[in-house]
């Protein structure tokens, strides 16, 4: 009887655990400074989630632009989360320290960003697996942008030749309508 309430508690528990990852926001990251963190303290908000390199001929007008998104709708409504990563071009070559120790000196960024990761392959964070999995679109070179909805679901996915501009309207739809429903709830 015991093993048999054991075996129901473990699978219950695993279910748990299958069912907080079925989304963005049931996964964790280490943050650029090494803390672990759950990506579920971002549920209820919209993000924008970035493959970032400090060295790509991208970084300049991405990381602007993505600063002018968190400066205009965050960080209540909305937050870009960055993650480093190193394997197009070898363009995000230092330590994480030197990775935000340029982002904010250079950009202001004050945006979440996570340890460097990889976003493909069998190495790839869990998170980018299910970015990938569920938007169809796997990331081919850095920059690439998912737009992750309040409940966690993948609402679109650009790769790094789409301007962060050209995306905006989607982004700022789906703040709009959050902040709507945030609304009617009070």
């Amino acid at each position: 009887m015991a093993a048999a309430a054991a075996a129901a508690w473990l699978l219950l528990c695993a279910a748990a655990s299958a069912q907080r990852e079925q989304d963005f926001y049931g996964f964790q990251a280490v943050n650029i400074r090494g803390k672990l963190v759950s990506l579920e303290k971002y549920r209820g908000s919209v993000s924008l989630v970035v493959n970032v390199a400090s060295e790509c001929g991208f970084t300049d007008q991405n990381y602007r632009a993505l600063q002018g998104l968190q400066r205009d709708l965050g960080p209540h409504h909305f937050n870009v989360l960055a993650f480093p990563c190193n394997q197009f071009g070898q363009q995000e070559p230092d330590s994480n320290k030197e990775i935000e120790n340029f982002a904010r000196r250079t950009y202001s960024v004050s945006f979440p960003m996570f340890s460097k990761v990889a976003v493909t392959g069998t190495g790839a964070h869990p998170a980018f697996k299910y970015l990938t999995q569920t938007s169809g679109k796997e990331p081919t070179w850095n920059f690439w942008k998912y737009l992750v909805a309040p409940d966690g679901k993948v609402a679109g996915a650009w790769d790094p030749t789409v301007p962060v501009e050209e995306i905006r309207p989607q982004i700022n739809a789906l703040v709009r309508k959050l902040i709507v429903q945030n609304h009617e709830e009070l």
